[in-house]
């Protein structure tokens, strides 16, 4: 595996920061969408989130995009499409009135309309932390998140919304950070999803190096007040460390970095190698294999290209499925044109639907 050094990933995240009965599942639309779909924003308990020790809320805040015949279809099930963003970026960001980065429902709505998708379900749980994000990962620090989108938020919004509560029709995707989180999650937990479509995953290669100059930087951090000074590849450091080395020993940041005064720290480098996907990929291939569809897109100029390259070359050489588009952009051009004609297709196409009696 060639390696690749993790100044890539912090590099392109500051670019982030400027933007921020079922039957199975069939290709032609089946249903004519005559009205916009809904958003609401509810809070969502996480009992994988209590006693963090970043101080974290709790009590989430989830995005929920309701399809057009929600409303007036009142004994019809959904499909679910789990959506996460990216560091430094949040739920509202993609579905609240001023849609920063991304207008999320008026793409779902023009997916609907334009390009043949189904009605389904869109979630996005709010994974904005008081370092700015979350990774998706489990950590004594950051809180249980890898059993808050697994778990506890499936279990929410099954109970509370008229889903499908079954894998077959449930997908996984994101952006960035929500990138890496849709390729952990997906390979780790095949049983609550069968479909994942990463977006520009960052995060993905064992490279935790001490020549990254926002290792040096991260190194002064003493605080969050700090945090808030610092630049954004720094502040991407900090948050790493509290997902992937959590130290409950070192107030008041509650992490350990894996070089300190430009030295390796070989047990937390191994801690921070053993979160990265690319590295994690070996073990995991059987869940992968359980996957109905896998599908990685990159654009050619994003700073990620080549890890995201490999990790295509790995699931190639281990004989897993999946597709791997390139397009023409950076890391964070494009993505309401990718989220409208690419990612609502590929969940249409791939999750199982109920049928609609005409």
């Amino acid at each position: 595996m060639t390696p690749i050094h993790s100044r890539s990933f912090f590099r392109l995240v500051v670019i982030c920061a400027t933007a921020i009965a079922i039957t199975a599942p069939v290709s032609a639309r089946t249903d004519e969408v005559r009205d916009h779909g809904t958003v609401v924003r509810i809070k969502v308990h996480g009992e994988s989130l209590e006693g963090n020790l970043e101080g974290d809320s709790s009590d989430r805040d989830v995005s929920i995009y309701l399809p057009p015949s929600y409303k007036t279809q009142s004994h019809r099930r959904y499909p679910v499409l789990y959506l996460l963003h990216g560091y430094m970026d949040n739920d509202h960001n993609w579905f609240g009135a001023k849609h920063i980065f991304v207008d999320a429902p008026a793409a779902i709505d023009k997916s609907l309309a334009d390009d043949g998708a189904r009605e389904m379900i869109v979630v996005m749980p709010n994974a904005y932390t008081v370092y700015m994000g979350s990774m998706y990962s489990d950590s004594v620090t950051t809180g249980d998140w890898e059993r808050f989108i697994t778990h506890d938020l499936v279990a929410y919004i099954d109970s509370h919304y008229r889903t499908i509560a079954d894998r077959a029709s449930r997908g996984l995707a994101g952006h960035s950070m929500g990138g890496y989180g849709t390729i952990r999650l997906g390979m780790k937990y095949p049983e609550i999803y069968s479909s994942i479509y990463a977006l520009s995953p960052c995060c993905l290669a064992p490279s935790a190096g001490s020549q990254n100059p926002a290792m040096a930087k991260a190194d002064a951090i003493k605080s969050a007040a700090d945090l808030q000074k610092a630049d954004f590849g720094t502040r991407a450091m900090i948050a790493s460390a509290a997902a992937w080395s959590p130290d409950p020993a070192k107030p008041p940041l509650y992490l350990d970095l894996p070089s300190i005064d430009g030295q390796l720290q070989p047990e937390i480098v191994a801690e921070w190698d053993a979160n990265a996907p690319l590295a994690m990929l070996p073990q995991y291939v059987y869940n992968l294999e359980r996957l109905r569809s896998i599908a990685l897109d990159v654009g050619t100029k994003d700073t990620l290209l080549r890890s995201v390259e490999e990790l295509d070359h790995q699931l190639t050489a281990f004989g897993v499925k999946h597709s791997f588009e390139t397009y023409e952009g950076t890391h964070i051009s494009g993505i309401q044109m990718r989220l409208e004609q690419k990612v609502m297709p590929f969940f249409s196409k791939n999750l199982l639907f109920p049928s609609i009696k005409k």
